[in-house]
């Protein structure tokens, strides 16, 4: 019988629909090893839509099962579900050990936790939160076991950190390039978004900067800003303001560069070769962004709801331009090198292998 995993997820403004395109990439690579998925969400209307079964980016049903649990974070999973699953992946960003303990006698894995919570769990993939550049190598035996660098414990828990665990969706990796790209001499064709809630407000603030490099004559190029608030003031020339942008990973490529911040996006990005410019929405995920910036992978232009407008100029100015060239080209090379495109398919076949332990 093919084992079930419920991917464990909440959507909310805070959190916006992240979360959720991290468990469509893992269901798929699940039901490629021949598994069974179910997305069991709580949250707000769109996590209610998705736990109807209709896919939050497309008007179509998901390719698996799923169930809306209600608005609480917290919510417990539904008996009869619980009952015919092998294991869950928790993925909504805050956890606590009650929760992880109620969800026993299955196998529990979580992603991503600062906190001591996931020492109840079997496994915690930790893409950022402890570095994310781990070699593979010298392999050293533990217990009779081999264990890579990137292999940890935390209790009884097993880690596996760093940024071979960072999912992309598939499309991403369809569309990497061969070989590297190169850079122009400056950004064109620029794309701005910050998730499709964009709860602080980023866009607009992204906008006020662009806006006055434009009427100082420092950056010549087109911007197109994903605004799902909507924008106070007139579109500046080459400013194209939109709702969103359906297909939007698809639609990346087309551009030179990004400004986003944390999330899928930006994986998706580094995936493909495609320079970001990146601002934290908060402490917590400025946090993660300043990891990527150490190993190169980005442009970090700090917490964006508390930034300095002059300053994000003065910085944006030089990286968009002829001087940021070879910074940009730089990014993409180690960008590449972190996010290779293949977690969903690591992270699935670890989930496999913790299925098949005894209990």
């Amino acid at each position: 019988m093919s084992p079930l995993l419920i991917l464990r997820v909440h959507a909310d403004l805070r959190l916006g629909l992240g979360h959720v395109a991290r468990a469509l990439a893992l269901q798929e690579a699940w039901r490629a090893l021949g598994g069974q998925a179910c997305i069991a969400i709580s949250g707000d209307d769109r996590a209610r839509r998705v736990g109807g079964g209709t896919h939050p980016f497309l008007d179509q049903a998901l390719p698996c099962e799923a169930a809306y649990l209600g608005a609480d974070l917290h919510t417990p999973l539904p008996k009869e579900l619980a009952s015919r699953a092998a294991l869950v992946l928790v993925d909504q960003w805050d956890t606590t050990t009650a929760f992880l303990q109620a969800l026993r006698p299955l196998k529990v894995a979580v992603m991503e936790d600062d906190t001591d919570a996931h020492e109840t769990a079997d496994l915690l993939f930790q893409p950022y939160l402890e570095g994310v550049r781990w070699p593979d190598h010298p392999v050293k035996v533990v217990n009779g076991h081999k264990v890579r660098p990137f292999e940890t414990t935390s209790g009884a828990c097993r880690v596996l950190r760093g940024s071979n665990f960072i999912v992309v969706d598939k499309t991403a990796l369809d569309l990497r390039p061969k070989r590297m790209p190169l850079q122009p001499l400056a950004v064109h064709k620029l794309l701005v978004t910050f998730g499709g809630s964009d709860g602080p407000n980023l866009a607009q603030k992204a906008f006020d900067a662009l806006a006055a490099l434009v009427a100082e004559d420092r950056w010549r190029g087109s911007c197109t800003l994903l605004a799902p608030n909507g924008i106070q003031g007139e579109p500046f020339p080459g400013c194209t303001v939109l709702r969103g942008l359906p297909a939007l990973t698809r639609r990346m490529p087309d551009f030179d560069a990004l400004w986003c911040s944390a999330g899928v996006t930006l994986a998706e990005a580094l995936c493909m070769g495609i320079p970001a410019a990146v601002w934290g929405q908060n402490e917590r995920q400025h946090g993660l962004l300043a990891d990527l910036a150490l190993a190169n992978g980005c442009f970090d232009l700090g917490e964006g709801p508390e930034a300095d407008l002059v300053m994000t100029r003065e910085a944006l100015a030089q990286w968009l331009g002829p001087e940021g060239q070879d910074n940009r080209q730089e990014q993409v090379r180690d960008g590449m090198a972190l996010v290779d495109g293949m977690a969903a398919s690591r992270i699935a076949q670890e989930l496999w292998r913790l299925s098949e332990i005894p209990a």
